[in-house]
């Protein structure tokens, strides 16, 4: 215990995340911090998916859509190539877990849920508003597939480039689309010193509400 004497009084205060709160509305006011302090990609997310066998995989995505309008029940929505690795896998087990680690703030948030897919005139919607240069580049690629040299790649890219520059739009190609997260369980954590961490958990409960607790760092 005579370390635990020496800790100043911030550190041995209560927790700073409130109960109580809706975790939509405090994502956003983490997700605002980030951005302002984060100097690259504050919506990048680890993306953890796994196998019906339980072989997990992960990466990182970018958050394209939150909150409680994503879905009948709210979510965290990206968008990727569903003939990819992880399109695969959350085809095959449509469970998914996010990961948002921000340095800048010493924050986490982690997610936990069932998947949904977006509606094909939402997947239309994003993929068109991207620069022509993504475009082409997503619809080019046979992504998490064996590419024996890297040149067959950039010659793909640059016929289907040619073949519609003069439109300026690349038909989405149909394994192309969006997943939404659907929360059921979203834990807000804070780096503190000594490693006496603020972590608050918020479970979904059967009626739509939400129940929140603190968890030992």
């Amino acid at each position: 215990m005579s370390d635990v004497k020496t800790l100043d009084a911030a550190q041995l205060a209560d927790s700073v995340i409130p109960a109580g709160a809706e975790p939509y509305a405090l994502f956003d006011e983490w997700f605002a911090l980030a951005r302002e302090s984060e100097p690259n990609d504050p919506n990048a997310m680890a993306l953890a998916t796994a196998t019906p066998e339980g072989r997990p995989s992960v990466r990182m995505v970018l958050l394209k859509g939150h909150g409680p309008a994503e879905s009948e029940k709210g979510g965290f929505t990206f968008f990727t190539n569903s003939a990819s690795r992880k399109g695969g896998e959350i085809r095959a087990n449509m469970h998914a877990s996010l990961l948002f680690h921000w340095k800048s703030l010493h924050r986490q948030i982690r997610i936990e849920g069932p998947v949904e897919e977006v509606t094909p005139q939402r997947a239309d919607a994003y993929f068109h508003s991207r620069a022509y240069n993504s475009q082409v580049g997503s619809a080019a690629s046979d992504q998490s597939r064996v590419l024996p040299q890297r040149q067959d790649y950039l010659d793909k890219v640059e016929a289907m480039w040619a073949e519609h520059e003069a439109s300026g739009e690349v038909p989405r190609p149909a394994h192309w689309t969006g997943f939404t997260v659907r929360p059921e369980r979203i834990e807000f954590w804070i780096d503190r010193d000594n490693r006496l961490h603020d972590r608050r958990l918020f479970t979904r409960t059967d009626e739509g509400g939400w129940t929140d607790t603190l968890l030992y760092p």
